[in-house]
């Protein structure tokens, strides 16, 4: 079973370096002084669970180095999608399973435009982690998770199959019989991110201010709106457990939304705000909060994409 892992920062890096530890052949595309570091030495992994390190079968910079693949788990940022799926393509056969675990709801979309649909399943991931400094990632709170499933909702043996590498390398995971309400789930309640960035608040700040826990209540509700009107099948109860899974990170967690427009860095505001906005606006649903955001870190977000990297 060969296994690609594209994009191994925070989320990449920790899964992937999991089931790496488990024995399987994992190969990593990463970039920079990150992916240096990690043919050097290898991948470290720091975590509220327990410290690992892990040697990759193959790293390197180029997703065309890595061959056929019998699944490959995509941990880029949503925004990144276009930029690889060209060449993402080029290592997919009949026989291999995507799994992309961006934030949002746009990556399945962006893969089938030039992926065939029946290689791509859904995902998503809960965790808190980043890249440290090159070849260390650093996982700081939230049990990590992995939701997938077919689009379709039917458990198949291929989904199984994903599911005994994750229980095999000791991660959590679950197979969803709808990921698009899952998934629906975690990008209404990631779009506080922006109001984290805004404020430059952790989420255990603007939790317990009054004012800016009113202003997560609508950033929730007007998702969980929009997503009533688009016909996606969430409980009623949905904005309620997205504050308590809200209540329940460290006080001190960041989202990465954050840490990028902080950072002058290009960030997935688009993907996040950005898409409740235009999608409001598509299917007539009022998103005042998410609006008000998104307007205010745009300029910060196309100054970031002028500059050189």
């Amino acid at each position: 079973m060969k296994i690609a892992i594209i994009g191994a920062g925070g989320v990449g890096g920790y899964f992937g370096a999991k089931i790496a530890q488990a024995g399987y052949a994992v190969s990593f595309v990463a970039r920079g002084e990150h992916l240096q570091a990690i043919k050097a030495r290898g991948l470290t992994v720091k975590s509220i669970g327990g410290d690992f390190h892990c040697i990759p079968a193959q790293a390197t910079d180029r997703i065309a180095d890595i061959g056929e693949a019998d699944v490959i788990i995509l941990g880029v940022k949503a925004w990144q999608i276009k930029s690889i799926v060209d060449e993402l393509k080029t290592v997919v056969t009949e026989k291999t399973s995507i799994v992309p675990l961006q934030n949002g709801i746009l990556a399945i979309e962006e893969l089938k435009e030039k992926i065939p649909r029946q290689n791509i399943l859904g995902g998503l991931c809960l965790i808190a982690a980043c890249i440290e400094e090159a070849g260390v990632v650093n996982h700081s709170g939230i049990p990590p998770t992995i939701i997938f499933g077919e689009m379709s909702g039917v458990k198949t043996p291929r989904a199984q199959q994903i599911k005994d590498i994750f229980d095999t390398s000791g991660i959590q995971s679950r197979v969803s019989v709808d990921i698009h309400a899952d998934v629906w789930r975690k990008f209404i309640a990631i779009c506080v991110s922006g109001l984290s960035a805004l404020t430059k608040s952790t989420y255990g700040e603007l939790r317990a201010l009054k004012e800016t826990r009113d202003m997560i209540m609508a950033i929730l509700t007007e998702g969980y709106r929009l997503s009533q009107k688009m016909g996606i099948a969430l409980e009623s109860d949905c904005v309620d457990t997205a504050m308590k899974l809200i209540d329940f990170y460290p006080f001190e967690t960041t989202p990465s939304l954050a840490r990028d427009i902080w950072e002058g860095k290009p960030s997935e505001l688009e993907y996040q705000n950005g898409t409740i906005v235009k999608l409001g606006k598509r299917y007539e649903v009022d998103t005042p909060i998410n609006d008000f955001i998104y307007r205010c870190i745009l300029p910060m977000e196309m100054k970031a994409r002028k500059r050189p990297e």
